[in-house]
């Protein structure tokens, strides 16, 4: 993430912290998953609605996140502009715990998944290539799943 990218999402974190909490690191990652079924279903149906015209894929939303020394905090990834936007989630750092990473779709990329005490479903996180470093800096600082 570059140096202004940074600098904004330090600022969208700042007016959140509490009294004493420090940010640890900050970075880029998609969170969510898409089904295939569901990918195949929309490309489809946009080819077919604009006569092969128009493309379009789906793909899991890309939020900014910041780990401090308590929470970790997801913000949106504004897509007109690519500033953090609006605070999405914030998580206790003591009730998640992060599966092992691997290698994403073709290898470009890394991803886990980021449970969350007393939710049935994880948070799938991919970080793309240019993120992979923050990536596995995020899972060697949280506790690892049982």
């Amino acid at each position: 993430m570059n140096n202004r990218r940074k600098q904004q999402l330090l600022q969208s974190v700042a007016p959140l912290l509490a009294q004493g909490e420090q940010v640890e690191i900050t970075s880029l990652a998609k969170v969510g998953s898409v089904s295939v079924k569901r990918r195949v279903l929309t490309t489809a149906l946009v080819g077919a609605l604009t006569a092969g015209t128009v493309i379009a894929t789906v793909q899991p939303r890309p939020m900014y996140w910041a780990l401090t020394d308590r929470r970790l905090l997801f913000f949106e990834a504004t897509t007109t502009t690519g500033r953090p936007g609006k605070l999405l989630m914030a998580l206790p750092r003591e009730v998640t715990s992060v599966a092992p990473m691997k290698k994403a779709l073709l290898g470009l990329g890394l991803q886990t998944v980021l449970t969350v005490q007393g939710q049935e479903q994880g948070l799938k996180l991919t970080f793309p290539p240019a993120y992979k470093a923050a990536g596995r800096d995020l899972a060697s600082r949280i506790a690892p799943a049982a």
